[in-house]
């Protein structure tokens, strides 16, 4: 099975020794994504809602580079810095899903990249 690199410039660049998603056979990894907004390269968010907002453009612009939509996605891993962000996140998640949702499973860690509360990575189907 081959694999193929598929980087935007419209999501922010990895900051470690990875890419921002690979595809293999009709499958999608889309690796973790944090509130780096691209255009700056910083945490612009300042509330957990903003973060998750910028969450997802980040990765709707890796689906999009890739010719996907939130509707190709099949598995969602989210991590928060605390529980108590889950009703949030879930509310700016929720919207980017039209009733056919991924599997997920969300957990809270002790500590996230850049301090940031939320991370999020994909899987999508071709």
């Amino acid at each position: 099975m081959s694999k193929t690199i598929i980087n935007t410039e419209n999501a922010p660049a990895p900051i470690g020794p990875y890419n921002q998603s690979v595809m293999a056979g009709n499958l999608l990894f889309v690796s973790g994504q944090i509130a780096i907004d691209p255009q700056t390269g910083n945490i612009e968010a300042k509330d957990a809602a903003a973060e998750t907002t910028q969450v997802m453009k980040n990765i709707e612009a890796i689906l999009t580079q890739a010719g996907l939509t939130f509707e190709h996605v099949v598995k969602t891993t989210i991590f928060l810095s605390d529980m108590s962000l889950f009703a949030i996140v879930n509310e700016v998640y929720g919207k980017h899903f039209s009733g056919n949702f991924p599997a997920r499973e969300t957990v809270a860690v002790k500590e996230l990249p850049k301090k940031v509360n939320i991370e999020i990575s994909v899987i999508a189907a071709k």
